[in-house]
């Protein structure tokens, strides 16, 4: 019996084919020629940059697990998760590496998420029964990072604010909605698809969360610390806080004795002060990690350096499927089919209350993340109060750049066959352009 080939094999296929075609009428096979090399350098240029990143935060990642912190996360939230995984046993280090790849992507903390989205993957494929091929759990965690639970859309804010927009971060509340549709709609597709597309079931999970947690018990080697070294780590705790109210004092070394303290003026937006305190974020969700890791006494330079191996070796993994995915996308981009597509399909977008001047926008953002970045700064930058503006800044907010996630996370595991991912994940994506229509239209 001969199985279906994957989603993405007809996808990829035609994206190549269309952008050949259209451009053999448009005059552009230059063009595409150009795009074809340009974008598989870009492709590589992207994975080497990956790598810093990556080997950073898989290594924190490390430090957390070998402190026994990833289980504890996973059993705060172990309700919602063993609903939605009932594959992957409520203690494996994949529920814990998902949790908190979700709750990065949630802060909009995109450096952060990526690596420990590839972390969750990894776990997960110890549990496959078919390596190469995409188990439910991996197809339902790639469709809900698609549809891009985000919280804080800050990216599009700081546009928004430069663009010089009256209300920067009133995108903020319709985002949120935008995505908690596309996201419950990620959620169903993928089930709903799992059942018509069932893989043969996982007999060793028991066994696989043994010898995950095994594995850890060996190679977690805990030492003892005595009480000074404690009270040295804790001491800093208290000498962080004091430096938050430090923001609002300065200091006129100058002016001593008189006036050497000051409030300083008290000025900020609320954008600012949202984006002031994210900036926090990543230090602060840094050191703690390794706090509680040291206290716990892991050898936390060691555990770093072994799990930041692990991010040059995904990066050599990854450069297959970007180079395959970017290349398709910058043919179809050069070759003008795009452009063709939008004015096609503009009188029914017209219908559903959709700007033509969003709709490039709305078929960019699952392709290309700079592309569809580049068009909404664009336009925002043309008329930041517009109805228009304040569409494309949803979009940009509330969805994800599927083709490249898809790449990422399958190609550090090395899935080929990826079933029904990429069809719920594209369904989320028309659920969250929709949704922003419609949520656009009630807060405009």
């Amino acid at each position: 019996m001969k199985n279906k080939p994957a989603a993405i094999n007809v996808i990829w296929l035609y994206l190549i084919l269309i952008s050949i075609v259209v451009a053999a009428y448009t005059g552009k096979m230059d063009a595409i020629t150009k795009a074809s090399f340009d974008s598989a350098k870009s492709a590589v240029t992207l994975a080497i940059s990956l790598v810093g990143a990556m080997a950073l935060w898989l290594g924190i990642m490390k430090v957390a697990e070998n402190a026994g912190l990833m289980k504890v996360i996973a059993r705060a939230i172990r309700p919602v998760m063993v609903r939605l995984f009932p594959d992957v046993p409520a203690e494996h280090p994949a529920m814990s590496a998902m949790i908190m790849n979700m709750a990065a992507n949630m802060l909009g903390l995109g450096n952060a998420a990526t690596p420990m989205g590839i972390k969750a993957m990894t776990e997960l494929d110890k549990l496959n029964p078919e390596k190469g091929t995409a188990t439910n759990a991996m197809c339902l965690f790639l469709a809900i990072n698609t549809s891009s639970v985000t919280i804080l859309p800050l990216g599009v804010i700081a546009v928004r604010a430069a663009a010089g927009a009256n209300e920067p971060a009133s995108i903020l509340i319709p985002s949120i909605l935008a995505t908690t549709i596309s996201t419950s709609v990620a959620i169903v597709a993928a089930k709903l698809l799992a059942n018509r597309n069932p893989l043969p079931a996982i007999v060793s999970v028991e066994k696989s969360c043994e010898n995950s947690d095994d594995n850890q018990q060996k190679e977690a080697e805990l030492v003892k610390l005595g009480a000074v070294p404690k009270f040295l780590a804790l001491a800093l705790i208290p000498l962080f806080l004091f430096a938050i109210p430090c923001q609002f004092i300065q200091f006129d070394f100058h002016s001593f004795p008189h006036n050497f303290i000051t409030l300083k003026p008290l000025a900020f937006s609320g954008f600012q002060s949202i984006n002031e305190a994210t900036t926090w974020l990543i230090p602060v969700i840094m050191g703690t990690l390794l706090l509680i890791g040291y206290l716990r006494g892991v050898k936390v330079y060691e555990s770093v350096t072994d799990g930041a191996k692990e991010g040059f070796q995904v990066a050599i993994r990854i450069i297959p499927f970007l180079v395959a995915i970017f290349t398709a996308i910058g043919m179809l981009r050069a070759s003008g089919a795009l452009e063709l597509f939008v004015k096609l399909v503009s009188p029914l977008t017209n219908l559903i209350g959709m700007p033509a001047e969003a709709l490039p926008m709305a078929l960019l953002r699952p392709l290309s993340g700079s592309g569809a970045y580049g068009v909404m700064s664009e336009i925002v930058n043309h008329d930041p109060n517009s109805f228009t503006a304040y569409l494309v800044s949803v979009f940009q907010g509330s969805t994800e750049t599927t083709f490249y996630v898809l790449a990422v996370y399958f190609g550090a595991i090395g899935v080929k066959v990826t079933r029904h991912a990429l069809p719920a994940a594209l369904i989320a994506d028309a659920a969250g352009i929709l949704g922003s229509v419609l949520v656009c239209h009630l807060f405009f």
